[in-house]
């Protein structure tokens, strides 16, 4: 079998190039449903006014505004995600909001020329896509001050995660599982999900104080069976499955889609909504004093 290497230069065009315009169509999912994650460790969270915050693959730059709240008129906060079009609208939200504090850059933070000025970093499942996980924590590692802290979540196993096996496991049953040289966005959203593998990354780069928390709540995978379904065609592990299968997943469609419908239905709530069980980690951990 040959093994094909990537570079992070390649994610970020997928991403890009394929992947953006996919995201944009399902925001309401993407970053309404993923938000639950994000304001469960960050309601816990302290900054201290005035602070110096990173958010890094901050895509449409809700967690950035919630930093931005948090470190008040005297701190100050940089979002940085690969995807211009993302931070559009998070420079969009933070005039609306007259937030003065807040910048966005578009870059790739694994190769990003940080400076050691900020106190605390922030990654709401940014992390798991860069293709040299140690390099971009490394490099995170020397943005930070002595003292400063990370904290971000990433995904727990497939299994865990309903809302996008379910897909997956109903797609295979028509289609070929994608080859070894598929187009992807990265290691994967799932390359983050075991903690033992992720503590060895961290501690490789540096850091000391690690923790790991579970997080589990719902996620809206749908505002309608219809867009659960077109969601689970374009995004996630179905989506590439469905991608990478070209002409014969568009000859199988109707009956692929009626699949997912069938395994989608159970999930309605009375609004018509379709909520699915979703799992991640919460891992925080300091750069040290010395």
């Amino acid at each position: 079998m040959t093994t094909i290497t990537k570079h992070n230069d390649d994610y970020v065009a997928f991403w890009n190039q394929v992947l953006v315009t996919k995201f944009e169509r399902f925001r309401n999912i993407l970053m309404g449903g993923m938000s639950y994650h994000s304001e469960t460790p960050l309601r816990k969270l302290h900054l201290p006014e005035g602070a110096n915050a990173l958010d890094v693959g901050c895509g449409w730059g809700d967690t950035a505004l919630a930093l931005a709240r948090k470190v008040g008129p005297s701190g100050s906060v940089t979002g940085l995600d690969c995807c211009e079009t993302f931070l559009e609208k998070g420079r969009t939200d933070a005039a609306s909001s007259a937030m003065d504090n807040l910048r966005f850059i578009a870059a790739d933070v694994q190769n990003y020329p940080f400076e050691p000025e900020y106190d605390f970093c922030f990654s709401r499942f940014g992390m798991m896509f860069f293709s040299n996980p140690v390099a971009a924590m490394r490099n995170i590692h020397r943005a930070l001050k002595p003292g400063g802290e990370l904290l971000f979540i990433t995904w727990r196993k497939l299994e865990e995660n309903p809302w996008l096996s379910a897909g997956k496991e109903t797609l295979l049953q028509y289609l070929p599982a994608p080859g070894d040289d598929a187009q992807v966005c990265g290691p994967g959203p799932f390359s983050m999900s075991n903690p033992e593998v992720v503590i060895r990354q961290l501690q490789a780069s540096g850091f000391t104080d690690i923790k790991v928390e579970p997080i589990d709540g719902p996620v809206t995978a749908g505002d309608s069976i219809e867009q659960a379904i077109e969601f689970q065609l374009a995004i996630g592990p179905a989506g590439e499955i469905f991608r990478e299968a070209g002409e014969i997943a568009e000859r199988r469609r109707p009956i692929i889609e009626n699949a997912l419908r069938q395994k989608l239905s159970p999930y309605q709530d009375s609004n018509g909504k379709v909520v699915m069980d979703s799992a991640s980690w919460a891992y925080s951990a300091k750069k040290p004093n010395k």
